[in-house]
């Protein structure tokens, strides 16, 4: 239980609602995570509207907490823990995820979404698959 818990004890606050508006106008997708994956479940979820920009992805919902949280960008749209262990190797990583209701990360120079598809949250720790979403 102390894996689970120290996480949301350590969370940062979720971004303002301010800061999520301005994710949102300046993103150029809005796809959505939801609960009825293939590779969630009740520990290992997401739920709500993910903002795609070049400069910046946010997400106005809900994970599942747990530790060691990693954001990536992927070509493919997968769903469970072998899909991604099949294309992790074509994916980019972006940030770490460290808070469960809501975030913003910035996306590093050099990435170019229009050369992915879907957002991927992935537990580095546990080797989990938390969700994904198609965003174009």
């Amino acid at each position: 239980m102390g894996v689970y818990s120290l996480p949301i004890m350590m969370a940062p606050p979720a971004p303002t609602q301010t800061a999520l508006s301005t994710v949102a106008n300046q993103a150029k997708y809005t796809a959505m995570f939801n609960k009825n994956l293939k590779g969630s479940d009740f520990l290992h979820f997401g739920e709500g509207n993910v903002f795609i920009g070049q400069q910046s992805i946010g997400f106005e919902g809900r994970l599942a907490p747990g530790p060691d949280y990693r954001l990536y960008l992927s070509p493919t749209f997968v769903e469970d823990e072998a899909e991604f262990a099949k294309h992790k190797s074509t994916m980019q990583f972006v940030s770490t995820v460290t808070s469960f209701n809501g975030f913003i990360v910035d996306v590093p120079t050099g990435i170019d979404i229009e050369k992915f598809s879907t957002v991927v949250v992935w537990c580095e720790t546990f080797g989990e698959f938390i969700t994904a979403t198609n965003y174009r």
